[in-house]
Protein backbone atom coordinates (compact mmCIF):
# COMPACT_ATOMS: atom_id res chain seq x y z
CA UNK A 1 0.00 0.00 0.00
CA UNK A 2 1.44 3.37 -0.96
CA UNK A 3 2.27 5.93 1.65
CA UNK A 4 1.16 9.55 1.78
CA UNK A 5 2.51 12.56 3.56
CA UNK A 6 0.78 15.51 5.19
CA UNK A 7 0.95 18.83 3.39
CA UNK A 8 3.46 21.29 4.87
CA UNK A 9 2.09 23.79 7.37
CA UNK A 10 2.10 27.42 6.13
CA UNK A 11 4.89 29.50 7.58
CA UNK A 12 2.52 32.06 9.10
CA UNK A 13 0.90 29.29 11.17
CA UNK A 14 4.27 28.22 12.50
CA UNK A 15 5.19 31.79 13.34
CA UNK A 16 2.02 32.11 15.41
CA UNK A 17 3.53 29.82 18.04
CA UNK A 18 6.81 31.71 18.29
CA UNK A 19 8.07 34.53 20.52
CA UNK A 20 5.03 36.80 20.06
CA UNK A 21 2.36 36.78 22.74
CA UNK A 22 1.88 34.35 25.59
CA UNK A 23 4.47 31.86 24.39
CA UNK A 24 7.28 34.37 24.06
CA UNK A 25 9.31 32.68 26.78
CA UNK A 26 11.03 29.65 25.17
CA UNK A 27 10.89 27.83 28.49
CA UNK A 28 7.12 27.57 28.12
CA UNK A 29 7.18 25.67 24.86
CA UNK A 30 10.00 23.67 23.29
CA UNK A 31 8.48 23.20 19.83
CA UNK A 32 7.73 19.52 20.44
CA UNK A 33 5.69 19.24 23.63
CA UNK A 34 2.83 21.62 24.50
CA UNK A 35 2.55 23.25 27.94
CA UNK A 36 1.34 20.94 30.68
CA UNK A 37 -2.41 21.09 31.30
CA UNK A 38 -2.40 21.97 34.98
CA UNK A 39 -4.81 24.10 37.00
CA UNK A 40 -2.92 27.25 35.95
CA UNK A 41 -2.55 26.30 32.26
CA UNK A 42 -2.82 29.04 29.67
CA UNK A 43 -6.37 29.24 28.19
CA UNK A 44 -6.57 27.46 24.87
CA UNK A 45 -7.91 30.55 23.11
CA UNK A 46 -4.72 32.44 23.94
CA UNK A 47 -2.63 29.70 22.32
CA UNK A 48 -4.40 29.93 18.96
CA UNK A 49 -3.51 32.66 16.51
CA UNK A 50 -6.43 34.69 15.08
CA UNK A 51 -5.26 34.00 11.52
CA UNK A 52 -5.47 30.24 12.17
CA UNK A 53 -9.04 30.61 13.43
CA UNK A 54 -9.95 32.74 10.42
CA UNK A 55 -8.57 30.10 8.08
CA UNK A 56 -10.49 27.33 9.82
CA UNK A 57 -13.69 29.37 9.73
CA UNK A 58 -13.29 30.09 6.04
CA UNK A 59 -12.71 26.44 5.20
CA UNK A 60 -15.73 25.37 7.28
CA UNK A 61 -18.34 27.47 5.48
CA UNK A 62 -20.86 25.71 3.30
CA UNK A 63 -22.31 26.98 0.01
CA UNK A 64 -24.92 29.06 1.87
CA UNK A 65 -22.26 30.75 3.97
CA UNK A 66 -23.13 28.92 7.19
CA UNK A 67 -20.65 27.18 9.45
CA UNK A 68 -20.21 23.43 9.21
CA UNK A 69 -18.82 22.58 12.64
CA UNK A 70 -19.14 18.78 12.48
CA UNK A 71 -18.65 16.17 9.80
CA UNK A 72 -15.83 15.51 7.36
CA UNK A 73 -13.86 18.61 6.39
CA UNK A 74 -15.45 20.78 9.09
CA UNK A 75 -13.62 23.09 11.46
CA UNK A 76 -13.81 20.70 14.41
CA UNK A 77 -12.85 17.86 12.10
CA UNK A 78 -9.69 19.72 11.07
CA UNK A 79 -8.79 20.33 14.71
CA UNK A 80 -9.40 16.71 15.67
CA UNK A 81 -7.28 15.62 12.70
CA UNK A 82 -4.41 17.86 13.81
CA UNK A 83 -4.60 16.68 17.43
CA UNK A 84 -4.77 13.00 16.50
CA UNK A 85 -1.86 13.21 14.08
CA UNK A 86 0.21 15.13 16.64
CA UNK A 87 -0.53 12.51 19.30
CA UNK A 88 0.24 9.62 16.94
CA UNK A 89 3.55 11.25 16.07
CA UNK A 90 4.38 11.45 19.77
CA UNK A 91 3.48 7.76 20.20
CA UNK A 92 5.86 6.78 17.38
CA UNK A 93 8.63 8.92 18.89
CA UNK A 94 8.17 7.14 22.22
CA UNK A 95 8.20 3.76 20.43
CA UNK A 96 11.42 4.50 18.51
CA UNK A 97 13.13 6.24 21.40
CA UNK A 98 14.38 9.29 19.49
CA UNK A 99 13.02 12.46 17.89
CA UNK A 100 12.60 13.02 14.16
CA UNK A 101 15.97 13.65 12.41
CA UNK A 102 17.84 13.00 15.66
CA UNK A 103 21.33 11.51 15.08
CA UNK A 104 20.70 9.17 18.03
CA UNK A 105 18.45 7.16 15.75
CA UNK A 106 21.14 6.33 13.22
CA UNK A 107 21.82 2.59 12.86
CA UNK A 108 19.24 1.67 15.49
CA UNK A 109 17.61 -0.87 13.16
CA UNK A 110 14.26 0.93 12.95
CA UNK A 111 13.13 4.29 11.67
CA UNK A 112 10.13 6.26 10.47
CA UNK A 113 8.55 5.05 7.25
CA UNK A 114 6.07 7.71 6.13
CA UNK A 115 2.35 7.64 6.83
CA UNK A 116 -0.73 5.78 5.70
CA UNK A 117 -4.14 7.35 5.17
CA UNK A 118 -7.07 6.22 7.29
CA UNK A 119 -10.57 7.48 8.05
CA UNK A 120 -11.83 7.10 11.61
CA UNK A 121 -15.28 7.72 13.07
CA UNK A 122 -15.39 10.19 15.94
CA UNK A 123 -18.01 11.98 18.00
CA UNK A 124 -18.08 14.83 15.45
CA UNK A 125 -18.18 12.64 12.34
CA UNK A 126 -15.64 10.90 10.09
CA UNK A 127 -12.10 12.34 10.17
CA UNK A 128 -9.36 11.38 7.64
CA UNK A 129 -5.96 11.13 9.31
CA UNK A 130 -2.40 10.18 8.42
CA UNK A 131 -1.07 7.42 10.70
CA UNK A 132 2.75 7.27 10.96
CA UNK A 133 4.54 3.97 10.38
CA UNK A 134 7.89 2.48 11.28
CA UNK A 135 10.10 0.47 8.95
CA UNK A 136 9.94 -2.75 11.01
CA UNK A 137 6.15 -2.66 11.35
CA UNK A 138 6.37 -3.04 15.14
CA UNK A 139 4.57 0.23 15.97
CA UNK A 140 1.13 -0.39 17.48
CA UNK A 141 -0.71 2.92 18.01
CA UNK A 142 -2.75 3.10 21.21
CA UNK A 143 -4.86 6.13 20.35
CA UNK A 144 -5.99 4.73 16.99
CA UNK A 145 -5.27 0.98 17.08
CA UNK A 146 -4.66 -0.93 13.88
CA UNK A 147 -7.85 -2.10 12.15
CA UNK A 148 -9.92 0.18 14.44
CA UNK A 149 -12.41 2.27 12.52
CA UNK A 150 -13.43 4.61 15.32
CA UNK A 151 -12.03 6.57 18.23
CA UNK A 152 -13.44 5.05 21.41
CA UNK A 153 -14.56 7.37 24.16
CA UNK A 154 -16.65 10.20 22.77
CA UNK A 155 -18.41 8.17 20.07
CA UNK A 156 -18.88 5.14 22.31
CA UNK A 157 -20.27 7.32 25.10
CA UNK A 158 -22.66 8.95 22.65
CA UNK A 159 -23.94 5.59 21.41
CA UNK A 160 -24.43 4.29 24.96
CA UNK A 161 -26.24 7.51 25.93
CA UNK A 162 -28.59 7.23 22.94
CA UNK A 163 -29.23 3.59 23.83
CA UNK A 164 -29.97 4.52 27.46
CA UNK A 165 -32.62 6.97 26.22
CA UNK A 166 -34.47 4.09 24.60
CA UNK A 167 -33.27 4.33 21.00
CA UNK A 168 -32.92 1.06 19.12
CA UNK A 169 -29.74 0.14 17.24
CA UNK A 170 -31.44 1.03 13.95
CA UNK A 171 -32.45 4.45 15.32
CA UNK A 172 -28.91 5.09 16.58
CA UNK A 173 -27.43 4.28 13.16
CA UNK A 174 -29.88 6.65 11.48
CA UNK A 175 -29.18 9.43 14.00
CA UNK A 176 -25.39 9.20 13.63
CA UNK A 177 -25.56 9.25 9.83
CA UNK A 178 -28.16 12.03 9.67
CA UNK A 179 -26.51 14.40 12.16
CA UNK A 180 -22.79 13.59 11.95
CA UNK A 181 -22.42 11.75 8.66
CA UNK A 182 -20.98 8.80 10.60
CA UNK A 183 -21.67 5.36 9.15
CA UNK A 184 -21.33 2.37 11.45
CA UNK A 185 -22.47 -1.21 11.08
CA UNK A 186 -25.23 -2.79 13.14
CA UNK A 187 -22.65 -5.15 14.61
CA UNK A 188 -20.39 -2.28 15.71
CA UNK A 189 -23.16 -0.52 17.65
CA UNK A 190 -24.28 -3.81 19.19
CA UNK A 191 -20.69 -4.55 20.21
CA UNK A 192 -20.39 -1.13 21.89
CA UNK A 193 -23.59 -1.62 23.89
CA UNK A 194 -22.70 -5.24 24.68
CA UNK A 195 -19.48 -4.02 26.29
CA UNK A 196 -21.62 -2.66 29.14
CA UNK A 197 -22.82 -6.18 30.02
CA UNK A 198 -19.70 -7.06 32.00
CA UNK A 199 -20.22 -4.01 34.20
CA UNK A 200 -23.91 -4.84 34.57
CA UNK A 201 -23.18 -8.44 35.58
CA UNK A 202 -20.65 -7.24 38.16
CA UNK A 203 -23.28 -4.87 39.56
CA UNK A 204 -25.92 -7.61 39.60
CA UNK A 205 -23.68 -9.94 41.60
CA UNK A 206 -22.13 -7.37 43.96
CA UNK A 207 -22.27 -8.08 47.73
CA UNK A 208 -25.15 -6.44 49.61
CA UNK A 209 -25.47 -5.19 53.18
CA UNK A 210 -26.51 -7.76 55.80
CA UNK A 211 -29.54 -5.73 56.97
CA UNK A 212 -32.06 -3.58 55.11
CA UNK A 213 -34.62 -1.55 57.02
CA UNK A 214 -37.15 -1.40 54.18
CA UNK A 215 -37.33 -3.06 50.76
CA UNK A 216 -39.66 -1.88 47.98
CA UNK A 217 -40.19 -4.43 45.17
CA UNK A 218 -41.84 -3.44 41.89
CA UNK A 219 -42.19 -4.49 38.27
CA UNK A 220 -42.61 -3.13 34.76
CA UNK A 221 -43.81 -5.09 31.74
CA UNK A 222 -41.53 -5.48 28.72
CA UNK A 223 -41.76 -7.41 25.47
CA UNK A 224 -38.99 -10.02 25.25
CA UNK A 225 -38.22 -12.79 22.79
CA UNK A 226 -38.14 -15.96 24.85
CA UNK A 227 -38.32 -19.54 23.52
CA UNK A 228 -38.54 -18.02 20.01
CA UNK A 229 -41.76 -16.19 20.93
CA UNK A 230 -42.20 -12.48 21.74
CA UNK A 231 -44.21 -12.13 24.94
CA UNK A 232 -44.90 -9.75 27.79
CA UNK A 233 -42.67 -10.41 30.77
CA UNK A 234 -42.38 -8.59 34.09
CA UNK A 235 -38.99 -7.11 34.88
CA UNK A 236 -38.75 -6.91 38.65
CA UNK A 237 -36.68 -4.35 40.53
CA UNK A 238 -36.18 -3.78 44.24
CA UNK A 239 -35.03 -0.71 46.14
CA UNK A 240 -33.60 -1.24 49.62
CA UNK A 241 -32.92 1.24 52.42
CA UNK A 242 -29.83 0.19 54.35
CA UNK A 243 -28.92 0.90 57.98
CA UNK A 244 -27.33 4.22 56.97
CA UNK A 245 -30.58 5.42 55.40
CA UNK A 246 -29.39 5.17 51.79
CA UNK A 247 -31.60 3.81 49.00
CA UNK A 248 -30.06 1.42 46.51
CA UNK A 249 -31.40 -0.57 43.58
CA UNK A 250 -30.67 -4.10 44.78
CA UNK A 251 -31.10 -5.82 41.44
CA UNK A 252 -33.10 -6.45 38.27
CA UNK A 253 -34.67 -9.87 37.72
CA UNK A 254 -36.61 -11.45 34.87
CA UNK A 255 -38.39 -14.78 35.19
CA UNK A 256 -37.44 -17.50 32.77
CA UNK A 257 -40.22 -19.04 30.69
CA UNK A 258 -40.48 -22.84 31.00
CA UNK A 259 -40.52 -24.63 27.66
CA UNK A 260 -43.94 -26.19 28.30
CA UNK A 261 -45.69 -22.91 29.17
CA UNK A 262 -46.52 -19.74 27.28
CA UNK A 263 -45.92 -17.18 30.03
CA UNK A 264 -42.97 -16.23 32.17
CA UNK A 265 -42.85 -17.94 35.55
CA UNK A 266 -44.15 -15.81 38.43
CA UNK A 267 -45.50 -16.35 41.91
CA UNK A 268 -43.82 -17.76 45.00
CA UNK A 269 -41.38 -19.92 43.03
CA UNK A 270 -39.93 -16.94 41.15
CA UNK A 271 -39.79 -14.74 44.23
CA UNK A 272 -38.14 -17.60 46.07
CA UNK A 273 -35.29 -17.47 43.53
CA UNK A 274 -35.01 -13.70 44.06
CA UNK A 275 -34.80 -14.16 47.84
CA UNK A 276 -32.15 -16.84 47.35
CA UNK A 277 -30.15 -14.40 45.23
CA UNK A 278 -30.38 -11.75 47.96
CA UNK A 279 -29.27 -14.23 50.64
CA UNK A 280 -26.38 -15.45 48.48
CA UNK A 281 -25.22 -11.86 48.14
CA UNK A 282 -25.09 -11.32 51.90
CA UNK A 283 -28.56 -10.16 53.02
CA UNK A 284 -29.42 -11.70 56.40
CA UNK A 285 -32.40 -9.64 57.54
CA UNK A 286 -35.10 -7.33 56.19
CA UNK A 287 -37.24 -5.46 58.71
CA UNK A 288 -40.15 -4.36 56.51
CA UNK A 289 -41.10 -5.12 52.91
CA UNK A 290 -43.55 -2.66 51.36
CA UNK A 291 -45.29 -3.98 48.25
CA UNK A 292 -48.48 -3.62 46.22
CA UNK A 293 -49.74 -7.20 46.51
CA UNK A 294 -47.33 -8.97 44.12
CA UNK A 295 -48.38 -12.58 43.66
CA UNK A 296 -46.31 -14.97 45.77
CA UNK A 297 -44.05 -12.25 47.19
CA UNK A 298 -45.30 -12.44 50.79
CA UNK A 299 -44.90 -16.22 51.01
CA UNK A 300 -41.41 -16.12 49.49
CA UNK A 301 -40.01 -13.35 51.66
CA UNK A 302 -41.47 -14.80 54.85
CA UNK A 303 -39.90 -18.16 54.00
CA UNK A 304 -36.47 -16.59 53.39
CA UNK A 305 -36.67 -13.97 56.15
CA UNK A 306 -39.19 -15.19 58.77
CA UNK A 307 -39.00 -12.04 60.91
CA UNK A 308 -39.85 -9.68 58.02
CA UNK A 309 -43.10 -7.68 58.25
CA UNK A 310 -44.97 -7.24 54.95
CA UNK A 311 -46.60 -3.81 54.61
CA UNK A 312 -49.22 -3.34 51.90
CA UNK A 313 -48.88 -0.08 49.97
CA UNK A 314 -51.63 2.24 51.20
CA UNK A 315 -51.72 4.21 47.94
CA UNK A 316 -52.48 1.02 46.00
CA UNK A 317 -55.20 0.10 48.51
CA UNK A 318 -56.82 3.50 48.01
CA UNK A 319 -56.68 3.08 44.22
CA UNK A 320 -58.19 -0.40 44.40
CA UNK A 321 -60.92 0.80 46.76
CA UNK A 322 -61.84 3.71 44.46
CA UNK A 323 -61.95 1.57 41.32
CA UNK A 324 -65.68 0.64 41.65
CA UNK A 325 -66.68 4.11 42.95
CA UNK A 326 -68.52 6.52 40.65
CA UNK A 327 -66.64 9.69 39.80
CA UNK A 328 -69.17 11.91 41.55
CA UNK A 329 -68.59 10.04 44.84
CA UNK A 330 -64.84 9.49 44.54
CA UNK A 331 -63.81 12.58 46.51
CA UNK A 332 -66.19 11.83 49.38
CA UNK A 333 -65.13 8.16 49.58
CA UNK A 334 -61.44 9.14 49.47
CA UNK A 335 -61.99 11.55 52.36
CA UNK A 336 -63.53 8.79 54.48
CA UNK A 337 -60.79 6.35 53.57
CA UNK A 338 -58.23 8.90 54.70
CA UNK A 339 -59.53 8.57 58.27
CA UNK A 340 -58.52 4.89 58.16
CA UNK A 341 -54.85 5.19 57.20
CA UNK A 342 -54.23 8.41 59.16
CA UNK A 343 -55.67 6.98 62.40
CA UNK A 344 -53.44 7.33 65.49
CA UNK A 345 -53.27 3.54 65.97
CA UNK A 346 -54.45 0.15 64.75
CA UNK A 347 -57.59 0.08 66.93
CA UNK A 348 -58.60 3.56 65.77
CA UNK A 349 -58.01 2.52 62.14
CA UNK A 350 -60.27 -0.53 62.54
CA UNK A 351 -62.95 1.65 64.15
CA UNK A 352 -62.71 4.08 61.21
CA UNK A 353 -63.04 1.14 58.78
CA UNK A 354 -66.11 -0.12 60.60
CA UNK A 355 -67.59 3.39 60.53
CA UNK A 356 -67.02 3.64 56.78
CA UNK A 357 -68.58 0.21 56.17
CA UNK A 358 -71.69 1.29 58.11
CA UNK A 359 -71.94 4.68 56.37
CA UNK A 360 -74.17 5.44 53.41
CA UNK A 361 -71.22 5.43 51.00
CA UNK A 362 -69.88 2.21 52.55
CA UNK A 363 -73.20 0.46 52.00
CA UNK A 364 -73.38 1.88 48.47
CA UNK A 365 -69.87 0.65 47.60
CA UNK A 366 -69.25 -2.47 49.72
CA UNK A 367 -66.37 -3.48 47.44
CA UNK A 368 -64.40 -0.43 48.60
CA UNK A 369 -64.70 -1.48 52.24
CA UNK A 370 -63.94 -5.11 51.37
CA UNK A 371 -60.55 -4.10 49.89
CA UNK A 372 -59.45 -2.81 53.30
CA UNK A 373 -61.02 -5.66 55.23
CA UNK A 374 -59.21 -8.28 53.12
CA UNK A 375 -55.89 -6.44 53.63
CA UNK A 376 -56.43 -5.70 57.29
CA UNK A 377 -53.28 -7.38 58.59
CA UNK A 378 -51.14 -6.12 55.70
CA UNK A 379 -51.78 -2.38 55.98
CA UNK A 380 -51.82 -1.91 59.77
CA UNK A 381 -48.08 -2.43 60.67
CA UNK A 382 -47.08 1.13 59.76
CA UNK A 383 -49.69 2.54 62.17
CA UNK A 384 -47.40 1.64 65.09
CA UNK A 385 -44.99 4.41 64.08
CA UNK A 386 -44.95 8.20 64.13
CA UNK A 387 -45.63 10.30 60.97
CA UNK A 388 -41.94 10.47 59.85
CA UNK A 389 -41.70 6.67 59.70
CA UNK A 390 -45.22 6.31 58.28
CA UNK A 391 -44.23 8.60 55.44
CA UNK A 392 -41.38 6.21 54.68
CA UNK A 393 -43.48 3.03 54.84
CA UNK A 394 -47.00 3.68 53.67
CA UNK A 395 -46.31 3.89 49.92
CA UNK A 396 -44.12 2.31 47.26
CA UNK A 397 -43.57 5.68 45.55
CA UNK A 398 -39.80 5.15 45.79
CA UNK A 399 -40.02 2.35 43.25
CA UNK A 400 -43.10 3.60 41.39
CA UNK A 401 -41.52 6.93 40.46
CA UNK A 402 -38.48 5.09 39.09
CA UNK A 403 -40.65 2.62 37.18
CA UNK A 404 -42.58 5.51 35.62
CA UNK A 405 -39.37 6.90 34.15
CA UNK A 406 -38.24 3.45 33.00
CA UNK A 407 -41.51 2.84 31.16
CA UNK A 408 -40.87 5.94 29.06
CA UNK A 409 -37.60 4.36 27.94
CA UNK A 410 -38.87 0.83 27.29
CA UNK A 411 -42.11 1.75 25.51
CA UNK A 412 -40.14 3.10 22.54
CA UNK A 413 -38.76 -0.40 21.89
CA UNK A 414 -40.74 -2.95 19.93
CA UNK A 415 -39.26 -5.89 21.79
CA UNK A 416 -35.99 -7.06 23.28
CA UNK A 417 -33.97 -9.96 21.84
CA UNK A 418 -33.36 -11.46 25.28
CA UNK A 419 -33.28 -10.94 29.04
CA UNK A 420 -29.73 -9.54 28.99
CA UNK A 421 -30.83 -6.73 26.68
CA UNK A 422 -33.60 -5.79 29.12
CA UNK A 423 -31.30 -5.72 32.15
CA UNK A 424 -28.66 -3.75 30.24
CA UNK A 425 -31.12 -1.07 29.10
CA UNK A 426 -32.79 -0.75 32.51
CA UNK A 427 -29.42 -0.39 34.23
CA UNK A 428 -28.26 2.28 31.78
CA UNK A 429 -31.63 4.04 32.04
CA UNK A 430 -31.45 4.13 35.86
CA UNK A 431 -28.02 5.77 35.71
CA UNK A 432 -29.25 8.21 33.07
CA UNK A 433 -32.38 9.11 35.07
CA UNK A 434 -30.43 9.68 38.26
CA UNK A 435 -27.81 11.75 36.45
CA UNK A 436 -30.61 13.98 35.17
CA UNK A 437 -32.07 14.34 38.66
CA UNK A 438 -28.62 15.16 40.02
CA UNK A 439 -28.16 17.93 37.45
CA UNK A 440 -31.60 19.33 38.29
CA UNK A 441 -30.73 19.41 42.00
CA UNK A 442 -27.42 21.12 41.24
CA UNK A 443 -29.22 23.73 39.12
CA UNK A 444 -31.70 24.45 41.91
CA UNK A 445 -28.83 24.69 44.39
CA UNK A 446 -27.10 27.25 42.17
CA UNK A 447 -30.30 29.27 41.86
CA UNK A 448 -31.36 29.21 45.51
CA UNK A 449 -28.00 28.84 47.22
CA UNK A 450 -29.43 26.04 49.38
CA UNK A 451 -27.37 22.89 49.75
CA UNK A 452 -29.11 19.60 48.94
CA UNK A 453 -28.39 16.54 51.07
CA UNK A 454 -29.44 14.22 48.24
CA UNK A 455 -26.55 12.38 46.54
CA UNK A 456 -26.66 11.78 42.83
CA UNK A 457 -27.77 8.28 41.99
CA UNK A 458 -29.71 5.30 43.28
CA UNK A 459 -27.04 3.03 41.86
CA UNK A 460 -24.55 4.60 44.26
CA UNK A 461 -26.97 5.38 47.07
CA UNK A 462 -29.48 8.14 47.77
CA UNK A 463 -30.10 9.35 51.30
CA UNK A 464 -33.58 9.13 52.80
CA UNK A 465 -34.98 12.35 54.21
CA UNK A 466 -35.63 12.26 57.99
CA UNK A 467 -33.70 9.05 58.46
CA UNK A 468 -32.39 9.82 61.95
CA UNK A 469 -35.89 9.98 63.42
CA UNK A 470 -36.91 6.86 61.55
CA UNK A 471 -33.81 4.95 62.67
CA UNK A 472 -34.50 5.64 66.34
CA UNK A 473 -38.06 4.34 66.09
CA UNK A 474 -37.10 1.29 64.05
CA UNK A 475 -34.38 0.43 66.56
CA UNK A 476 -36.91 0.60 69.39
CA UNK A 477 -39.47 -1.47 67.48
CA UNK A 478 -36.90 -4.08 66.32
CA UNK A 479 -34.19 -4.07 69.04
CA UNK A 480 -30.81 -5.38 67.97
CA UNK A 481 -31.79 -6.06 64.35
CA UNK A 482 -30.70 -2.86 62.61
CA UNK A 483 -27.11 -1.69 62.96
Amino acid sequence: MSTTRQEPVPAWMVQAAEPEGVLGDPSHYDGENPPSAGPEAVPLRELIDDRLLDALLERSRDEAGGLRLTGEGSMLGELVKAVLERALGAELTAHLGYERRDRVGYNTGNSRNGTIGKKVQTGIGPVPIEVPRDRNGSFEPLLVPKRAGRISGGLDDMIISLYAHGMSVRDILHHLEQVYGTQLSHETVSRITDAVLEEVRAWQSRPLDPVYAVVFPGAIMVKVRDNHVVQNKPAYLAIGIDADGEKHVLGIWLAKTPLDTATAGEGARFWGSVMTDLRNRGVRDILIACCDGLAGFEDAICAAFPATIVQRCVVHLVRNALRPVARRDAAAVAAQLRTIYTAPGEDAALDALAAFSASELGRKYPQAARVWEDSREAFTPFLAFSPPVRKLLYTTNSIESLNYQLRKVTKARGHFPGDDAVVRLLWLAIINIEDKRSRERAARRNETGKRSDQPGRLIEGQRVMGWREALNELDLAYPGRIR
